[in-house]
């Protein structure tokens, strides 16, 4: 089976998640991807990539990510927060971490678990 990955991008992160995703296209694009509205179409624009766009994290992508996994649609989620910046959808970004952690599904935060996360799904893949 296909992975099936949420990608998520806080503003000051997204140029971070594009150059994660570049590292990791050819594996991303044997995987089923799922992703926040702008970061969504940064990925299809700029790197190719088949996914699936929900709505914008502020008004309401990280819920919409969040019951796909609750519905068991999604296997893992790579959310590259930004911890400096408040984000006024705060109770939506912690409620989707919650779920993760209530289901028992890998959650990278930051670039450093994302690489750890993907490279241990990539080697499952290969």
């Amino acid at each position: 089976m296909k992975p099936r990955i949420a990608l998520i991008a806080h503003d000051k992160k997204k140029d971070d998640m594009i150059a994660l995703a570049a590292e990791y296209v050819d594996f991303l694009r044997g995987c089923t991807l799922s992703a926040t509205g702008t970061t969504g179409g940064r990925l299809i624009n700029e790197l190719g990539l088949e996914v699936t766009r929900m709505h914008s994290g502020p008004v309401g992508g990280d819920l919409q990510i969040g019951a796909q996994l609750v519905e068991g649609e999604i296997d893992c989620v790579i959310f590259l927060r930004d911890p400096m910046t408040p984000q006024p959808h705060e109770p939506d970004i912690n409620a989707l971490v919650r779920a993760c952690d209530v289901h028992n599904i890998p959650c990278a935060t930051n670039v450093a678990s994302a690489h750890l996360v993907l490279s241990q799904l990539q080697s499952k893949a290969d």
